[in-house]
C-alpha cells in the first residue's frame, strides 16, 4: 500500500508565520524566517554539492512571506518581504518541516 501525498485545504500568512490545514485535518505551523531559511533553490543551495549556501542565521529576522502561489498539485512559491521568490516548496517536504508542538516532539 503506498502511502498518499499531502495536500492542503488551506494555507494562510499571519503575523507569526504560515499556517496550512492538511486535507488530513493536521494543522501545520512554520516561523517566516526559518521556512524561508529552508529554501531549496539554486540561490539557496548549491546545485554541484548541494551544500545549503544560505542559512538561518543568512536572513533578516523581520523576513515574512508576503504572498503564495500553488505550483501544479505538489507544491508552493513563496515571495518574501526580502523579495526572494524562486524557491518551490513541495508539500511533502513543507509536512516534513512542520514546526507544531506535535511533530516537534515538544
Amino acid at each position: 500500500m503506498t502511502e498518499s501525498k499531502p495536500n492542503f485545504k488551506e494555507l494562510s500568512i499571519r503575523p507569526d508565520g504560515i499556517h496550512i490545514l492538511w486535507e488530513d485535518g493536521h494543522q501545520s505551523y512554520y516561523e517566516h524566517r526559518y521556512l524561508r531559511s529552508q529554501c531549496g533553490c539554486a540561490h539557496c543551495v548549491s546545485e554541484m554539492t548541494g551544500k545549503r549556501l544560505v542559512v538561518l542565521g543568512d536572513i533578516r529576522k523581520d523576513v515574512e512571506a508576503v504572498e503564495w502561489a500553488t505550483i501544479g498539485r505538489y507544491a508552493v512559491q513563496f515571495l518574501w518581504s526580502d523579495f526572494h521568490e524562486t524557491g518551490i516548496y513541495p508539500f511533502t517536504m513543507l509536512r516534513g518541516l512542520c514546526q507544531c508542538d506535535r511533530c516537534k516532539g515538544s
